[in-house]
């Protein structure tokens, strides 16, 4: 009860139906329209004017903002307990706009090399052409971010559950580091989802999804959102953010943090990021990820419960050589599980197979209930052997330190009958020659 009143905070299943959501004014319809259009009507020359000068919220364009895309936004906020948002065309666009918000020339910014090997071709790459420097440190190892940091620090970033290895981060110890840095610690709660991790609990300042995965659950659309968790004091900072503190010229000297407080970084991502760098996402899309979203605690957990079941016969297999997976009582991120996401370790884990490459690419060529495919956090199971696919483009030390080496299988256990699922993994393994 924020406010002092007798109202009950509605809980996580009842947000993840209704948050953001009301019937249609217009035809009283229960679910989110698609409001597949590019522009809206203004009311006049004075609301155009008001609008287009921040003086006041509404919809001017679809590359900006659209009715379906503004209740994915209230909602996933809800659910991750920020105070606005801001969803893109995918996962990659929500890191794209984020370090386009925060990062000037020269600026750097450490990141957990336990990452989706995409985000690693990213960082190390195309950041490059805009003057944007990485920094790597270990997310097994809080000290090693705070020897990382320099004057040119701008921001932290990880995973709270990493991809593709299952690693569950200190995310509290090392929001400790960003805050004595005086910067923002970006969490990719991806993996985990708010149904597992609220990162904003554990200090986190600004909190990514690739909507593609398990919130929107179903492989059927690509999106991402950017949550401003409303913590971070950008106009007090020990560094300069000009994109949120200096007067902003296209908007009369506007200062966006003086003016919008705790949601000013979701509004300056929409404004200066997505208004002239343009990765939308579709009104289709959102529709798709909204529908999604209503499930999500009831997916979750029939992912995790499944993903346990997997990674206890597959310790138990003596083709296997090691298992990757935190709800595992031996695991070394067992007691991290316990404390970042109790209600489960999520649903994607690695596994090491003694034949090295060769037998992984055999396993995979060999199931049949699995789709062989670049994906995770679909209702159906999936796999990956990373090492042949999403981490190619890395050098060997590289997929190694990202937990990716030629040995690894990545699974993302879907919600499936869990004996057939074991099943299909039984007969593959038996296939197995290497």
């Amino acid at each position: 009860m924020s406010d002092g009143t007798n109202e009950v905070q509605p809980k996580f299943d009842t947000l993840a139906v209704h948050a953001g959501a009301a019937p249609d004014p217009a035809t009283g319809a229960r679910a989110t329209p698609i409001y597949q259009t590019t522009s809206f009507v203004f009311n006049d020359a004075d609301h155009a004017a008001s609008l287009f000068g921040l003086e006041a919220f509404g919809n001017i364009y679809t590359r900006i903002m659209n009715p379906t895309q503004s209740v994915l936004e209230a909602r996933v906020s809800a659910l991750e307990g920020g105070t606005a948002a801001l969803a893109v065309g995918s996962g990659h666009a929500a890191q794209f706009l984020t370090f386009h918000s925060l990062l000037e020339q020269g600026d750097e910014f450490i990141c957990g090399r336990q990452l989706y090997g995409g985000s690693v071709n990213q960082f190390n790459h195309a950041y490059k052409k805009f003057g944007w420097n990485v920094v790597w440190a270990d997310a097994t190892d809080p000290s090693t971010f705070e020897t990382a940091v320099t004057d040119k620090t701008r921001a932290i970033f990880i995973e709270s559950i990493a991809n593709p290895g299952g690693v569950i981060v200190d995310i509290e110890a090392i929001s400790a580091v960003a805050k004595k840095a005086g910067v923002p610690l970006i969490v990719d709660n991806t993996m985990a989802t708010p149904y597992l991790c609220r990162p904003i609990d554990f200090g986190a300042d600004i909190v990514l999804h690739s909507l593609t995965k398990f919130i929107g659950g179903h492989g059927n659309s690509i999106g991402g959102i950017i949550v401003d968790c409303g913590t971070f004091d950008w106009m007090g900072a020990k560094h300069r953010y000009s994109t949120l503190v200096e007067p902003n010229a296209s908007y009369n000297g506007m200062k966006l943090a003086e003016t919008f407080g705790n949601f000013a970084f979701a509004i300056a991502c929409r404004v200066m990021g997505l208004r002239d760098l343009g990765p939308a996402i579709s009104p289709m899309n959102s529709f798709l990820i909204l529908n999604g979203v209503e499930t999500l605690a009831l997916r979750m957990a029939k992912h995790c419960e499944n993903a346990l079941a997997v990674a206890q016969y597959l310790q138990g297999h003596d083709k296997v050589g090691w298992v990757s997976y935190a709800g595992l009582p031996d695991n070394k991120y067992h007691q991290m599980h316990k404390k970042i996401c109790p209600k489960g370790a999520g649903a994607v884990f690695t596994f090491g197979l003694k034949g090295g490459y060769d037998a992984g690419v055999q396993f995979v060529e060999n199931l049949n209930m699995f789709s062989h495919l670049a994906n995770i956090g679909d209702t159906r199971s999936l796999v990956i052997h990373p090492a042949s696919t999403t981490h190619r483009q890395l050098t060997d030390e590289e997929r190694t330190a990202a937990g990716a080496g030629p040995d690894v299988v990545r699974l993302s256990v879907g919600i499936e009958d869990k004996d057939d699922i074991i099943g299909d993994i039984r007969q593959a393994l038996e296939a197995v020659t290497a």
